[in-house]
C-alpha cells in the first residue's frame, strides 16, 4: 500500500495519453507492461486506487521503484498545491491529482522518439504494438516493447524503415551497455544529459529534451522550444499570440518548483476550463 504525498489520481494518469499510452478507456485498473532497470526483464504491474490516500501497486517487488517514478509517485508533491498562479490552481481544481505520467525508462523513451519521428502518432502507437507482440513480451498486462537484447535481432519490420531499425539498434546498444540507466540520467546534469543522448543516430535537439523531460522525472525544468506548449501559454498568459521560449522562462518562474509539473497541466487540462464569456 502506497500513501501519495500530495494529491493524486490513478484515473488521470490511466486516461493521459501521450507516446508509448493510448488508454481511451480505464476501469479502476492502470495496467504497466515495461521492461525493468537494471536487468531489463520483461514485467507487469497492475495499479489501482482504493481510496484518495492510497494506492495499491501488484506485481513484481523489484517493479516497485520504477512503477512509481512512472505515475510521478516517488515525488513528495504536497506543495504542488501551492504554486501562486491562478491559472494553475484553476486547472487543479479541475483535474484534481493530475500528475505527469512517464515513460517507463529512458530507453523506451528513445525508441519511441524513433519510431514516431516524421510519422503520425497513431500509426506509430500501432507499430510499437505489433512490435511488442511480435518481438517483445505478451503478459496479462499489457504488451512489453522488446527488451535490447530482443530489439537487436529485428533486422526488418512493417512500418520500419531500414534507417529507423538502425538506430533503434544503436539505442538498443547504448542500453546494453549501461549507457541509458534511467536511475543514473536522472541524477546527471539536465543539460549534459541532452548533450549526450544526441550522439545517438537520429536524436536531435527536441527528441532528447524530450526523454529528460517526460522520461527522467525531474519537476522544475521547462522546455526550450515546443510550439504547442508557447502557444497555450500566450493564450491562457493574454499574450495574444504564442509565448517566446523567453517569455515561458519569465512566467514560469512563479511555478518553481514545479514548472514541468505546471506546464504538463497546462497542455493536459487548459481545455477543460469553462470558456471566457
Amino acid at each position: 500500500m502506497i500513501t501519495p504525498r500530495g494529491a493524486f489520481s490513478l484515473r488521470e494518469l490511466a486516461l493521459f495519453g501521450f507516446g508509448q499510452r493510448h488508454a481511451p478507456e480505464y476501469d479502476g485498473t492502470m495496467r504497466l507492461a515495461f521492461c525493468l532497470d537494471g536487468s531489463w526483464e520483461p514485467v507487469g504491474v497492475s495499479v489501482t486506487q482504493p481510496a484518495p490516500d492510497s494506492v495499491v501497486v501488484d506485481g513484481p517487488a523489484e517493479a516497485l521503484d520504477q512503477t512509481l517514478r512512472v505515475l510521478s509517485l516517488d515525488v513528495d508533491a504536497r506543495s504542488f498545491a501551492d504554486v501562486p498562479d491562478p491559472l494553475i490552481q484553476r486547472l487543479q481544481a479541475v483535474a484534481p491529482g493530475l500528475r505527469p505520467p512517464l515513460f517507463h525508462s529512458a530507453y523506451e523513451a528513445l525508441a519511441w522518439c524513433v519510431l514516431s519521428a516524421r510519422r503520425p502518432a497513431k500509426q506509430m502507437q500501432n507499430v510499437r504494438a505489433e512490435l511488442s507482440r511480435r518481438h517483445g513480451t505478451v503478459l496479462p498486462e499489457g504488451l512489453c516493447f522488446p527488451t535490447p537484447t530482443q530489439l537487436l535481432t529485428v533486422d526488418a519490420f512493417p512500418g520500419l524503415d531500414a534507417v529507423k531499425v538502425e538506430r533503434l539498434h544503436a539505442i538498443a546498444r547504448a542500453a546494453l551497455d549501461g549507457s541509458l540507466d534511467t536511475p543514473t540520467l536522472r541524477a546527471q546534469d539536465p543539460a549534459q544529459v541532452t548533450a549526450d543522448l544526441q550522439r545517438l543516430p537520429g536524436i536531435g535537439p527536441f527528441s532528447a529534451s524530450l526523454v529528460v523531460l517526460r522520461a527522467l522525472g525531474h519537476t522544475d525544468l521547462l522546455p526550450e522550444d515546443e510550439k504547442n506548449a508557447l502557444a497555450l501559454v500566450g493564450e491562457h498568459y493574454g499574450l495574444g499570440r504564442p509565448a517566446t521560449s523567453a517569455e515561458l522562462q519569465q512566467i514560469g518562474r512563479a511555478w518553481a518548483p514545479w514548472r514541468l509539473w505546471s506546464l504538463v497541466l497546462i497542455r493536459a487540462a487548459s481545455r477543460r476550463l469553462p470558456a471566457a464569456v
